[in-house]
């Protein structure tokens, strides 16, 4: 498989809740009022240390769209998904952004050195 390599993000984080991996900053949400099947989600601008599944036109409440789910690179869990293509004309601000749905990810004030110390930790109980 290769080596793993991980983006360590500095500030306000969201990472996954399974395996502490950084997923985005705080200052890179672009809204807070979205939501999915497991309660809140927020729209991302970017986010990192994920990778992509396949695209699907995804029925939502805001008219169809193209999106692929995105997982974790640290656990695999899904944690969300990306905007790919709106067919509605007032939704094409969503296209390549992002999605993290609140259930599997959590927020923290996090030093990069805890977060290298606490991944270490994990990686050598696996």
């Amino acid at each position: 498989m290769g080596m793993l390599f991980l983006i360590c993000l500095e500030g306000s984080i969201y990472s996954c809740k399974h395996c502490y991996t950084h997923l985005g900053l705080a200052d890179d949400i672009i809204s807070k009022s979205f939501h999915c099947r497991h309660g809140k989600a927020y729209l991302f601008n970017k986010v990192v240390n994920i990778t992509v599944g396949e695209k699907e036109e995804r029925m939502m409440m805001t008219g169809m769209h193209t999106v692929v789910d995105i997982f974790c690179v640290g656990c695999g869990s899904i944690v969300g998904w990306k905007y790919e293509a709106a067919q509605e004309k007032a939704q094409k601000y969503k296209e390549g952004k992002f999605i993290l749905e609140r259930y599997p990810v959590t927020v923290a004030l996090v030093e990069v050195k805890l977060f290298t110390v606490l991944k270490k930790v994990l990686d050598e109980q696996v």
